[in-house]
């Protein structure tokens, strides 16, 4: 089941939503991806659980081939932490949620 607080992004909401001050982590995924589909609920749980302090995004990269390629996404799935618009972080393959935290509490 799909968590409410994340975020579908694409061109038009993409520049607006990694914008702000308040930390995006930013799932580069597509649909036919296994480790994407593994690491999905993961996602969903981080974005309840750590709604206050992060949002959770989640960007098809066959939908948003240019948004892939400018930030050199080459492989999926691909997690990329944002702050004001700039990369904090950035980190790849499925992990378990005690590593999305670490991330998380290292870059925002």
């Amino acid at each position: 089941m799909a968590s409410d607080n994340v975020i579908n992004l694409d061109d038009s909401n993409f520049t607006d939503t990694v914008g702000g001050d308040r930390p995006v982590l930013v799932d580069f995924w597509a649909a036919w991806c296994g480790p994407c589909k593994m690491v999905a609920p993961v996602l969903d749980e981080l974005a309840d659980e750590m709604n206050e302090k992060v949002t959770v995004a989640k960007l098809n990269v066959d939908e948003n081939q240019q948004l892939a390629a400018q930030y050199q996404v080459s492989s999926i799935p691909t997690f990329i932490l944002f702050k004001n618009g700039e990369v904090k972080g950035r980190m790849m393959g499925a992990m378990p949620k005690s590593a999305f935290e670490k991330f998380i509490e290292q870059n925002a």
